[in-house]
């Protein structure tokens, strides 16, 4: 049975959904996606785990209101307090992109006890933050007041860059759609420029204590998170297990989903 809910936290709405059952197991999208992006996983995945999506506040359907902070650090706040809320045993945690700083921050920050975590192209390591990132901090009112037509053409460039090959006109649709109308376009450069590797380097020297399974996945063709990350993450990792998809880029879900399926069905069952 699958349960879609709404969950109050400090003023923002924040949407998630459960289906299936068995041993907990939550999915953590990064940016600028939503959960949309883990779906199929979750339908695939249910017959055997109690799956839980969310979408973070300024994403997907949770709320995107004015002022409200974004960080790392509040999504990690967030996530810790979701993960009361859920309750049960510690769940096995799959995350990527940004999702898995803030995974990250959840569990060696805040306390939030994991079974196993997966780090799929992860935001982790400085350095990050694209050019492109540097000048929406720098000028956010900027692009946010840009003509509509505008912010779609260069929304829909920049999603595409993420994949290794060409997305259909479904998936294109889906990443983009939730950037879209006024409300949309200032939350999607109100969080890149909430974006501060900061949040990432106050938590990298935990990295050695974490005492749980690890998996550390990568596509070899990211070129928003070059592979050369996942080398140095899972070296950082006691015992981290390091598995690579060829071809892939950092939309390793859209661009090998057979590989990505596979691959954390292994990771999942070993943990059993």
């Amino acid at each position: 049975m699958e349960t879609h809910e709404e969950y109050s936290w400090r003023g923002r709405r924040v949407r998630w959904s459960r289906r299936g059952s068995g041993p907990p197991l939550v999915l953590c999208h990064g940016t600028p996606w939503s959960s949309a992006l883990w779906e199929p996983y979750a339908d695939a995945l249910s017959s055997q785990y109690t799956v839980h999506l969310w979408d973070m506040p300024g994403y997907g359907r949770s709320s995107k209101d004015d002022g409200h902070d974004v960080s790392l650090a509040v999504q990690g706040e967030l996530l810790a307090d979701l993960l009361r809320l859920w309750g049960g045993p510690p769940p096995h945690l799959v995350t990527h992109d940004i999702g898995g700083a803030v995974g990250l921050r959840a569990h060696l920050l805040h306390g939030a006890p994991i079974a196993s975590l997966a780090l799929i192209d992860v935001v982790a390591l400085a350095p990050w933050g694209s050019p492109f990132y540097r000048l929406v901090g720098s000028h956010p009112s900027v692009f946010e007041a840009l003509p509509a037509a505008m912010h779609e053409a260069l929304l829909r460039v920049y999603v595409a860059g993420a994949a290794a090959g060409e997305l259909t006109a479904a998936q294109l649709s889906m990443l983009t759609t939730p950037w879209l109308g006024a409300e949309g376009q200032r939350a999607f450069y109100r969080q890149i420029a909430a974006a501060d590797q900061a949040h990432t380097d106050e938590i990298e020297p935990l990295y050695p204590t974490i005492a749980v399974p690890t998996l550390v996945a990568w596509g070899t063709g990211d070129t928003w998170i070059p592979v050369d990350r996942a080398h140095r993450l899972a070296a950082l990792v006691p015992g981290a297990r390091l598995e690579l998809i060829e071809g892939a880029g950092h939309l390793v879900q859209l661009d090998a989903p057979v590989a990505l399926t596979a691959l954390l069905q292994r990771w999942l069952d070993s943990q059993r």
